[in-house]
């Protein structure tokens, strides 16, 4: 079978969307050719990056410009980029066009009234229903963006819209994310601490819930529990207030607060921690909670969002318990095995992956 030409269209480059991309590349055999925006101002990537790809895509030589798919992420306007690309002289007519949905519109929780939101959420739905093919990073992923398709199209009482809830139904697919464990398995994972070092390594903004989090740890060092804290994962300009209070109020037991620039660093603070903790009100994957087991950390996930279908439900804590279960998983003392980190990773990493990728992008 001849190798396929695919343009990769990312214009939100960094964090999982950058790793993805990565890792995509690295694992699967084809001739890649990657046009990518720095990950900034996402809005106005949504409405103005397909223009500004076709920019790019002219500048090309014109037997450059023949791919058999474009591969986008969800943060680009596929209807616009379709339009404006056939026009494009060397373009191949025939190219397939798939979008790989990493998150959704939504279902995203905004810090604005849902009702700010409905360009984006209009652009998904463009997006998905001109694409050949639509892959989603997890089963709640593609059931919620299925589920408020029909809300949304429901809305349009005078017309009927059954064809397109089937046609999207029909090209959707379901492929995780591969993460690259590579490094994470040249460490150790050590015995347990003492006394054990819970982590966060999620995202610094809203959506991850740092709040309850943090009054959960202010509750337990007030009760006289003992632990210690690592801070990790990506800050930004604006930050939630918590983090600055959660630095005075417990840094007494805090062997680390701020982002790792550096990969080895990183995982090294994972490889050294226990349990992971997520509190995530906005969670389509992952990949943190992913790697942080990996690494042997036990997880005290919440009860819903794509963690239902990552994690058996010993590792799930119901709506407002996290302050028991987190209590009872530190007495305990316990951590993941070796065995046990990577029975319960191995499913999603590249090299289990790369054979469904591989046949989807065939």
């Amino acid at each position: 079978m001849p190798v396929k030409k695919v343009l990769l269209i990312e214009p939100y480059y960094g964090g999982s969307h950058k790793r993805f991309i990565d890792g995509l590349s690295r694992s699967i055999n084809a001739d890649f050719l990657l046009l990518s925006l720095p990950p900034r101002k996402w809005k106005m990537r949504m409405q103005l990056s397909a223009p500004w790809f076709i920019e790019q895509i002219k500048q090309l030589e014109i037997q450059k410009r023949f791919f058999d798919i474009v591969l986008f992420s969800s943060f680009i306007d596929v209807a616009v980029f379709k339009a404006l690309v056939q026009s494009i002289h060397g373009w191949n007519n025939a190219c397939k066009y798939f979008t790989y949905f990493h998150e959704n519109q939504f279902s995203y929780p905004g810090v604005q009234a849902k009702q700010t939101n409905h360009q984006f959420t209009a652009i998904n739905f463009t997006t998905a229903l001109v694409s050949d093919s639509i892959a989603f990073n997890s089963q709640f992923n593609k059931d919620s963006f299925l589920a408020q398709c029909r809300k949304y199209l429901d809305k349009a009482a005078d017309m009927n819209f059954r064809y397109a809830m089937r046609d999207l139904s029909r090209k959707s697919l379901i492929l995780y994310p591969g993460l690259d464990f590579s490094i994470i398995d040249l460490g150790e994972i050590k015995e347990i601490n003492e006394p054990p070092v819970i982590i966060w390594n999620h995202r610094w903004e809203h959506d991850k819930n740092p709040e309850e989090f943090f009054q959960v740890l202010f509750q337990l060092d007030e009760n006289s529990v003992e632990f210690r804290l690592c801070v990790l994962g990506q800050s930004f300009r604006s930050k939630p207030a918590i983090f600055s209070e959660a630095a005075n109020r417990l840094n007494h037991k805090i062997l680390h607060i701020g982002y790792c620039q550096d990969q080895y660093d990183y995982y090294r603070f994972l490889l050294g921690g226990d349990i992971v903790v997520s509190t995530a009100l906005h969670e389509f994957f992952g990949m943190s909670v992913i790697e942080a087991v990996r690494a042997g950390c036990v997880p005290v996930l919440p009860k819903r969002l794509s963690y239902l279908e990552l994690f058996d439900d010993s590792f799930l804590y119901e709506e407002g318990d996290l302050y028991n279960c987190l209590r009872n998983v530190l007495s305990k003392q316990t951590k993941l095995s070796a065995e046990q980190a990577k029975q319960m990773t191995e499913l999603y990493g590249w090299q289990s992956l790369a054979d469904e990728y591989h046949q989807w992008l065939n």
